[in-house]
C-alpha cells in the first residue's frame, strides 16, 4: 500500500489513483476492483477517491487515457529511433510488447471494457487509441514503400490489423500463461516473421 500525503494538488492525487488502478489490476480483475480497494492501495478514503473522480467510470476513463498518452508516446519514441521503416516497425511492435509487460494491468482494463454491449467513453477512448496507433504504422508502411523496402502489392490496410492483432494475439497468450515476462522473446520471433511476411513479393 502506497501512502499519499493529504495535502497535494488534485492533478497529482489524480495521477496516484490512476497508478493505484494500473498496480491492482496487474495482480486481479479490474471488475472486482472497487473504489475501497483503490482508496485503500492509498491510504485514501473511498470520500477523498470521490473528490476527485465524481464516478467510478471516471477513474477507469482516466486510466485509459494515460495508457493513451503514455502507449502512444512510447511508439512514437520507437518509431524516431529506428534506423530504417522497417526497422521502426520491429521497435513499435516490440516498445508495445514492453509496455504491457511493465503494465500487466492494461489489458486487462481494456478487454474488460469491451465487453460491455453500450458505446461508453471508454470504448471511444479505445478507438482514438488505436486511431493514432494506426497513424504511426501508416506512416512506416508509407516511407518503407517509397523505398522499397516492402512488396508493392501489400494490402497495407490488412497488414496495419494484422500488425496490431499479432501483438494483442501474443498478449492474450501472455495473460493466459499468466506471466508477461515470457512473451518478450516470443515477440522478437513473431515480428521477424512478420517483417519478411511483408516483404515478399507478389
Amino acid at each position: 500500500m502506497e501512502s499519499i500525503p493529504s495535502r497535494l494538488p488534485t492533478e497529482v492525487r489524480q495521477a496516484a489513483i490512476v497508478g493505484a488502478v494500473l498496480r491492482l489490476a496487474a495482480s486481479r480483475s479490474p471488475a472486482t476492483i472497487t473504489t475501497g480497494d483503490i482508496a485503500g492501495e492509498l491510504g485514501f478514503t473511498q470520500g477523498a477517491v470521490f473528490r476527485h473522480f465524481p464516478t467510478k467510470d471516471a477513474i477507469w476513463l482516466a486510466v485509459l487515457e494515460w495508457v493513451d498518452a503514455e502507449l502512444i508516446a512510447a511508439l512514437e519514441d520507437a518509431e524516431r529511433e529506428a534506423a530504417t521503416p522497417l526497422d521502426g516497425l520491429a521497435r513499435v511492435f516490440m516498445a508495445h510488447i514492453r509496455f504491457v509487460m511493465t503494465w500487466p494491468g492494461v489489458p486487462r482494463i481494456i478487454f474488460q471494457d469491451l465487453q460491455r454491449p453500450d458505446d461508453t467513453l471508454l470504448k471511444q477512448c479505445v478507438r482514438q487509441l488505436l486511431g493514432r496507433y494506426r497513424q504511426i504504422l501508416a506512416r512506416l508502411f508509407d516511407a518503407a514503400a517509397r523505398q522499397g523496402q516492402i512488396g508493392a502489392g501489400l494490402d497495407v490496410h490488412a497488414a496495419t490489423t494484422l500488425f496490431i492483432g499479432t501483438v494483442q494475439g501474443l498478449v492474450m497468450q501472455s495473460m493466459l500463461a499468466d506471466n508477461p515476462a515470457a512473451i518478450e522473446e516470443e515477440a522478437r520471433r513473431v515480428v521477424a516473421l512478420y517483417l519478411r511476411a511483408i516483404q515478399e513479393k507478389p
